[in-house]
C-alpha cells in the first residue's frame, strides 16, 4: 500500500469509528456508500479495527467489531469515539500559516486556500482572534534590505498584470551576471528565502531564481504567460536536484569563510574535527564544475582548505601559484 493510500485508509478510520458508534446496526452496504469504498473494503477496515486498540494487547484493550449479520456494529471503543480536533495552538499556527500562504502571489487555486481559511477560522472560535494578532515576516535576508524589496515589487506587479521580466541575475558558480527574460509564474519562500519560479526564454525551461541575487528587475510591455510546458517545481521534496556526475567537494572552512554555507547551497554542514587547525566548519557540496570552486576558494584564502578532492587542492595552488608569479611574486 503506498503511502498516500496508507494515509487516507487512517484518516477513514479515525472517521468510521465515532460515525458507526452513532450508527449501530447500520446495513454494510449503507456504510460502504457513506465512506464511498467497497463492501469488501469496508470489511477488510472492520477487520483491521478488529486487532486494534489501546496499549495492553489484551482482550478487553481491542475494538469490538461486528458485520457478520449484514449490519455493522462498533464497541469498546470509547477511547476515540469523538472525531479529532485541534488544540488551540495548532489551530492558531494553521490560521496563521495559511494567511501567510495566501499573501504570496501566484498562488495557485487560490479559491480553495480561501474556503479553507474561511471553514477553520469559523469552526476555531477564540483561536481565530489570536491568530488575527500574529503575523510571519519573510523578507529577503540581503545586505540591503531596500533593493531585495524593490526586486520582490517588481516580480509582483509582473505576476499581477502578467507581463514579461527582464532580471540581470547573479549566478554564483560562474562568478558572473547574466541578463534574462522570464515569464513569471509563481513567488515563493523556502527555509524563509523568497524565490522567484518562471519560464526562463534563455534556458527554455522552468527556473528557480534566487530574490537576493536578481541585481535589477523590470517589467516588459510582453506578455509573461508561461507555455503550456512550464510546471512548477516540487519544491516539498527537494528545491535542488544532485546529479550522478557532479563531483563532492569537501571544505574546511574558518570563521572569515562561514557566509559560504549561507549562500551556497551544501549537503552537509558539522563542526570541523580537531585536526582542522583554524577551521569552525566541515562542509561538503556538489559542483558540475570545479572551476568556479577554485575561483570561490581563491578569493577565501586562508579562510578555506580543499579536503577532497586532491585533485582539486592541486589545480588551485595551481592557479594560485600562476596568480602570484603574474605579479612577480615567488
Amino acid at each position: 500500500m503506498s503511502g498516500r493510500a496508507s494515509t487516507e485508509r487512517l484518516s477513514r478510520l479515525l472517521a468510521m469509528v465515532p460515525y458507526l458508534l452513532r450508527h449501530p446496526g447500520l446495513p454494510l452496504a449503507e456504510a460502504a456508500a457513506h465512506f464511498d469504498v467497497t463492501e469488501d473494503e469496508l470489511v477488510r477496515d472492520l477487520e483491521l479495527l478488529f486487532v486494534c486498540g489501546t496499549p495492553g494487547h489484551l482482550p478487553d484493550d481491542l475494538i469490538e467489531a461486528e458485520w457478520e449479520s449484514g449490519k455493522v456494529y462498533i464497541g469498546n471503543a470509547e477511547a476515540i469515539d469523538r472525531p479529532l480536533r485541534l488544540a488551540v495552538d495548532e489551530a492558531v499556527a494553521l490560521l496563521v500559516g495559511l494567511r501567510t500562504l495566501a499573501e504570496v502571489p501566484g498562488l495557485h487555486d487560490r479559491d480553495a486556500l480561501d474556503g479553507a481559511l474561511a471553514k477553520l477560522s469559523a469552526a476555531a472560535g477564540d483561536a481565530a482572534h489570536a491568530a488575527a494578532s500574529l503575523a510571519v515576516d519573510v523578507r529577503v535576508d540581503d545586505a540591503d534590505p531596500a533593493a531585495a524589496e524593490r526586486v520582490l515589487a517588481t516580480c509582483r506587479e509582473a505576476l499581477r498584470t502578467h507581463r514579461r521580466l527582464r532580471i540581470r541575475y547573479l549566478v554564483p558558480s560562474r562568478d558572473e551576471s547574466t541578463s534574462r527574460e522570464v515569464d513569471p509564474m509563481r513567488l515563493l519562500t523556502v527555509s524563509g528565502r523568497w524565490y522567484l519560479e518562471g519560464w526562463c526564454h534563455r534556458s527554455e525551461a522552468v527556473r528557480l531564481f534566487r530574490a537576493d541575487r536578481i541585481e535589477a528587475a523590470d517589467v516588459l510591455d510582453a506578455d509573461g504567460t508561461p507555455p503550456p510546458q512550464a510546471v512548477s517545481r516540487d519544491v516539498d521534496s527537494a528545491l535542488f536536484l544532485p546529479s550522478s556526475d557532479d563531483v563532492v567537494v569537501t571544505l574546511d572552512l574558518a570563521r572569515q569563510a562561514r557566509w559560504v554555507v549561507e549562500y551556497y547551497p551544501t549537503e552537509s554542514v558539522e563542526p570541523a574535527p580537531p585536526e582542522a587547525v583554524g577551521a569552525e566548519l566541515r562542509v561538503r557540496l556538489r559542483a558540475a564544475d570545479t572551476r568556479w570552486v577554485q575561483r570561490l576558494l581563491l578569493r577565501l584564502g586562508e579562510g578555506a582548505r580543499v579536503v577532497e578532492p586532491v585533485e582539486l587542492a592541486e589545480a588551485v595552488r595551481e592557479r594560485a601559484a600562476a596568480a602570484l608569479a603574474a605579479y612577480g611574486t615567488t
